[in-house]
């Protein structure tokens, strides 16, 4: 049997993840992880940032990647957009017309796309308008149309001309994009489309919603398109005629000259429609001519501009996170070399979601003395359980003025460290057991920077104050010298995850990051 996902369905995917997202009732964050991907071990490679291996699809992998979190940014309505193609109105070419009946035996003209969605209907101008082409200029025996010499500038309700050159189009205005957008999400390849198209007070988007609800308006049909002009009609201008087939009210003028219809305008766009055709009967050509074929186009819903999300195919979502943080939480000497977006993490120590706008990731330990300076990626280790056992962790951070060491642990730390997988290894039942550290008079100890340091087990909260000059936030709370992540390492529901060349930190920059999700 033969099948297919449909357009519509990958546009509702969107807009359901977007409503997801909006949902109080979920936390979605982006995060950052992985800061030492060229450290052999489970999941990373020597040569990863020359060549960063494609994530794998697992829940082994995605465990891992949980294991691996230094951070995350909640993510708001204010911070996901639905996204379409960008297609910026260039003077001299061409454009298509909104047509519903593009398809693989029926391609748009220009670009060949077999669906609507990949065909170039639509445009931005240089002020970030958008735009639905309406009519070209094209027909039947002018399939291309003409080329646009007017740009579109003017935000009326209804189609109209955008100039005086006589190129053949109309346009259909649809919305601005805001300039906090622009500044957000710019990009080269994309434009956004507002969020709740269908319940915005926005004055601008209501008037364009609510003029093209054709079960108000009647508006709903702009365009009957000339497939073939036919023969022997009788002659005449502006001849009005009915738009028939299951909406009612539509009707449109047609000039007919030479026997041939050289013309149409919609008078009344009528509504309901989901095909339609014109009766000519009252002009009909003879028995020895050739009939006319002339195609009414059926807008999406109840007509341009009441539903944006089907008109265009949202069928892509951005988010955005801006990493930029004065508590602590997201090191600056660190790097990163995985993103990710996780669903509904849990709070520490809790079936509860998370939902404060960050979370730090990390394992963290406040020093009294320490010997040397740790380095970032490398091995550190305890001896712990009455010196049965050891814990080891890697290290994502080190701060030199608070003294405050972050870590993280992952399953190649305790896997056999030749084959970093589960074989059977000497030492397996000190090394393979995942103690955890302790707050005691035991140093924490550097394989690679050979650091070690003692833990100050008399400190607890939130602040501290090392030069007695200034109080500083460290993000999360002390207890006995040691710290835990704010969520449940590996909880929530990773749905994206990408692999990229290590990213390192610098105290004089910001993250933005922009993820951009086709369904």
């Amino acid at each position: 049997m033969s099948a297919i996902v449909t357009d519509q369905f990958r546009i509702l995917n969107a807009s359901n993840f977007v409503d997801s997202v909006e949902s109080t009732s979920n936390s979605y964050y982006i995060t950052v992880g992985l800061p030492n991907p060229t450290i052999v071990g489970y999941g990373r490679t020597v040569a990863w940032n020359t060549n960063p291996p494609s994530p794998i699809d697992s829940v082994a992998y995605n465990n891992h990647a949980g294991d691996v979190v230094l951070y995350g940014k909640k993510i708001t309505s204010a911070n996901v957009r639905r996204l379409v193609r960008r297609i910026d109105w260039v003077a001299g070419s061409r454009y298509e017309m909104y047509r519903d009946d593009y398809s693989i035996t029926s391609p748009a003209p220009i670009t060949n796309a077999s669906r609507l969605y990949d065909a170039n209907y639509y445009v931005m101008n240089e002020d970030y308008r958008v735009y639905i082409c309406i009519e070209n200029g094209s027909s039947g025996s002018n399939p291309k149309g003409n080329v646009s010499q007017d740009q579109p500038k003017f935000t009326d309700l209804e189609p109209t001309r955008a100039g005086d050159s006589g190129d053949g189009y109309i346009w259909k205005y649809l919305f601005t994009i805001p300039p906090s957008d622009i500044i957000k999400f710019d990009s080269t390849e994309y434009l956004t489309v507002p969020n709740d198209w269908q319940t915005s007070t926005e004055s601008q988007i209501r008037s364009i919603r609510e003029s093209a609800d054709s079960s108000v308006n009647e508006n709903q049909i702009k365009t009957v398109y000339i497939e073939a002009a036919g023969k022997n009609y009788a002659n005449g201008l502006g001849q009005e005629f009915d738009i028939i087939g299951d909406g009612t009210g539509g009707k449109v003028r047609v000039d007919v000259e030479g026997g041939e219809i050289t013309n149409t305008v919609v008078t009344s766009g009528g509504k309901d429609y989901s095909y339609a055709l014109v009766d000519l009967g009252s002009i009909n050509s003879n028995s020895t001519g050739t009939p006319a074929h002339l195609i009414p186009v059926i807008p999406p819903s109840k007509g341009h501009g009441f539903d944006v999300y089907t008109e265009l195919g949202t069928d892509k979502v951005l988010v955005y996170a801006r990493f930029d943080d004065s508590t602590k939480d997201f090191p600056v000497d660190t790097s990163f070399a995985q993103v990710g977006i996780v669903k509904n993490p849990t709070k520490v120590g809790t079936n509860d979601v998370y939902q404060e706008n960050t979370f730090s990731g990390l394992s963290s330990f406040k020093f009294s003395t320490i010997t040397g300076t740790p380095k970032v990626g490398e091995k550190i280790e305890q001896i712990v359980a009455n010196g049965t056992g050891k814990a080891f962790g890697y290290v994502a951070s080190y701060d030199l003025e608070t003294k405050v060491l972050k870590y993280f642990r992952d399953r190649s730390l305790f896997y056999n460290q030749t084959v970093f997988n589960q074989r059977d290894y000497a030492g397996i039942s000190t090394n393979g057991r995942p103690y955890d550290f302790e707050s005691s008079s035991n140093v924490i100890s550097g394989n690679s920077s050979n650091f070690s340091a003692a833990i100050d087990t008399a400190f607890a909260g939130i602040t501290t104050n090392p030069t007695g000059t200034k109080l500083i936030n460290l993000g999360v709370d002390f207890t006995s010298g040691m710290a835990v992540p704010e969520i449940n390492k590996g909880s929530g529901e990773l749905i994206y995850l990408d692999n990229r060349a290590s990213i390192a930190r610098n105290a004089r920059q910001k993250e933005d990051l922009k993820i951009i999700l086709e369904f």
